[in-house]
């Protein structure tokens, strides 16, 4: 016998056999969208304020980049992450005691604004692939074979860098690990 299920908040209404059937519509529905609220999570930014338009999409990102986001969204991510002020300010390109006199709400120009969403959408993803940031952050600590033996925070002053630790992660998730 079929049950028709409705997720809430979700504009899915299937009729399936089990429930499990339900939940996989809902968590793929629309994984861009989780991937850009838990981005904005590590940031402490609402996805939807007056600010910006909601993010739709990776183009909607770009009004996001040229626009600039507040000093403070870097103390979220470290607080999230582990990082310290010292490696931000690697990743960013600027020097940690010019990052320390930002004010909590001046705007980080758009190369350093990239280069933090760059850094969180890693860090999201690390965490969707891991389970829990706590055993994501211990993977960026620790050697991996397949980036010959470097710790993946070594990868991460660099777009390059931080993209090919994403393709890993997707190795991961997928179980191939070369």
């Amino acid at each position: 016998m079929k049950k028709k299920f409705t997720i809430e908040n979700e504009p899915i209404t299937s009729i399936v056999e089990s429930p499990a059937a339900v939940y996989t519509l809902a968590a793929s529905s629309n994984p861009f969208l989780n991937l850009v609220r838990s981005i904005f999570l590590l940031l402490g930014i609402p996805n939807e304020s007056s600010a910006h338009p909601p993010i739709k999409n990776n183009a909607d990102f770009i009004d996001i980049i040229r626009d600039g986001i507040p000093r403070k969204s870097i103390d979220h991510l470290m607080e999230n992450t582990g990082l310290t002020v010292v490696e931000i300010s690697n990743i960013i390109r600027t020097s940690d005691r010019t990052l320390r006199r930002y004010t909590a709400k001046q705007k980080l120009n758009p190369e350093q604004t990239e280069r933090i969403l760059e850094l969180a959408r890693l860090y999201s993803r690390g965490e969707e692939v891991f389970g829990q940031m706590e055993k994501f952050k211990s993977w960026m600590n620790n050697p991996v074979m397949a980036l010959g033996n470097k710790k993946p925070k070594e990868f991460l002053d660099t777009s390059i860098g931080i993209e090919l630790l994403i393709n890993e992660l997707g190795r991961i998730e997928h179980g191939i690990f070369a």
